[in-house]
């Protein structure tokens, strides 16, 4: 009997898909977009000293400012050291977001993504696309100067009271990375010669997005993605990678990776602020 039922969106549970040899036909990607089998030369990315630049010092703001002026003509990706993040509440993070990802998949899915929303838990995007899946999962929940304890607020309302804790460490994660994109602001308005207060004093009191991104293992990590090729079209991506890397940049017509540093964040400007700028 002919049916009018439209089929169920595959799962993504990578508790099972880790362990097997053959990978649905979804997550598969196309030969000219598969990784590639030898290792890509790293990008030059210059490590910004944020601290130095923000003490005043004339010497190390006009150093910061061509650096960064130079890497985002060139690529838009820059590093920041000294950043003032502490480096234990960047452990916290981390080791919260793989207990988050440890999760079985019906607790995952307390917090699901709903339909027209940026926040929430999804897994590979099965329900938007239906080839090209990319093999990850990810948590995003927004954030706002203006909204005190938004991100606690939202975790502990959606997932439970067994995840207030873990709201806190994002709660402060995410007003430490609020307090550090103002600075990169500072730095990107002298690299354009505009002055440090032009874009902190337009961004400040701002709403953005924080993503947990996972990427689990794979038998046949030849055959698909993480992450497919693509532009960010926010105003500033802020990006804290764990040990395992795999960040790429395209840039002269070749793709180039970005070795994790456990000091550093990377900065890559979107196309909002190319436009804006």
């Amino acid at each position: 009997m002919p049916t009018n039922e439209e089929p169920k969106p595959l799962t993504f549970d990578f508790s099972i898909l880790q362990h097997e040899n053959n990978i649905p036909a979804q997550y598969i990607w196309p030969n000219h977009e598969k990784p590639s089998p030898t290792p890509t030369p790293e990008l030059n990315v210059p490590p910004i000293n944020l601290g130095r630049f923000l003490s005043g010092d004339p010497g190390a703001i006009s150093d910061a400012a061509w650096l960064v002026h130079e890497a985002c003509q060139k690529h838009g990706f820059f590093l920041v050291v000294n950043h003032g993040v502490d480096s234990v509440l960047l452990k916290e993070a981390h080791k919260n977001m793989d207990q988050f990802f440890g999760l079985s998949l019906e607790e995952k899915k307390r917090g699901e993504r709903k339909v027209g929303e940026s926040g929430g838990y999804a897994s590979s995007f099965t329900g938007r696309f239906a080839s090209k899946l990319p093999w990850k999962e990810t948590l995003s929940f927004r954030y706002c100067d203006e909204e005190k304890n938004i991100v606690g607020d939202y975790l502990l309302r959606t997932m439970g009271e067994d995840f207030r804790q873990f709201g806190r460490v994002y709660q402060e994660y995410c007003e430490a990375m609020s307090t550090l994109s103002l600075g990169i602001m500072e730095l990107l308005g002298m690299s354009l010669g505009v002055g440090p207060s032009y874009f902190r004093d337009f961004f400040e009191g701002n709403d953005s997005i924080m993503r947990l991104n996972y990427y689990p293992p794979c038998k046949k990590p030849d055959l698909t993605l993480g992450t497919g090729p693509h532009c960010d079209p926010t105003s500033l991506t802020i990006l804290h990678q764990d040990q395992v890397g795999g960040l790429e940049v395209h840039v002269d017509g070749q793709w180039h990776s970005i070795r994790p540093s456990p000091d550093a964040f990377v900065v890559n400007i979107g196309d909002t602020f190319m436009v804006s700028s």
